[in-house]
């Protein structure tokens, strides 16, 4: 006999003394539980089909642990803008073993819910004395977004510190942009904007078109 049964958001199709591994339970190990939205139960040529559960239906299971699943790595990153995330997930299990599949009369048993995620206590944070802001620079600013690596934020960012065109941004060192853009989300390498930002002050945009092929994210290959 064998079930198809939901269990924490999830359907299974389960047999007794399988072991299954579902989204964590909020039950302790050792302990029994139970499934009612039972969608179908097959004995043999017999099948019973749930509109949309069968009625009186049950799947029996007990918890033997929890666990973590394995790590999943998430990474996002978006092509000339300097962008690089990663994270990593590891999703909280249960290992059950089903016990027993009735498929009418069952007794009304302890029913199994999914676990709610942990809060997390925000922790008070510093505070942290206001820095003044800094001058914006004056006259007509150019657009550093045509330098590679550089996204709205940053070139917003660049502006407010005083480097508004390709000139002033040419002038600059590597270290000095990564303190100004040290806030800005993301990961940046700025050590060829200098580079980049002279050939458009310029006016070498062929040059710096064959520059920027060779770059990626504003990084030299």
């Amino acid at each position: 006999m064998y079930a198809i049964v939901e269990i924490a958001g999830h359907q299974f199709k389960v047999e007794k003394d399988q072991k299954v591994f579902v989204n964590r339970l909020a039950t302790e190990e050792g302990e029994k539980v139970s499934f009612d939205n039972v969608l179908l139960i097959g004995d043999g040529n017999n099948v019973t089909v749930g509109a949309p559960a069968i009625d009186g239906a049950q799947v029996g299971a007990k918890v033997v642990k929890h666990l973590k699943g394995d790590k999943v790595i998430v990474f996002k990153k978006k092509r000339r803008k300097g962008y690089r995330v990663k994270n990593g997930h590891r999703q909280a299990l249960s290992e059950i073993v089903i016990e027993s599949i009735v498929a009418s009369g069952a007794k009304p048993a302890k029913k199994a819910e999914k676990a709610a995620p942990k809060k997390e206590t925000k922790k008070a944070e510093p505070k942290v004395e206001a820095k003044a802001a800094p001058k914006k620079a004056a006259g007509k600013a150019d657009d550093l977004k045509k330098i590679e690596g550089i996204g709205p934020k940053i070139a917003e960012t660049l502006i407010e510190a005083g480097i508004a065109t390709y000139a002033d941004l040419a002038k600059a060192k590597p270290e000095q942009i990564s303190e100004i853009i040290a806030d800005v989300r993301g990961s940046h390498v700025p050590d060829t904007w200098p580079k980049q930002a002279k050939l458009a002050a310029d006016g070498k945009w062929d040059e710096l078109k064959e520059l920027q092929d060779k770059l990626d994210g504003g990084i030299e290959k």
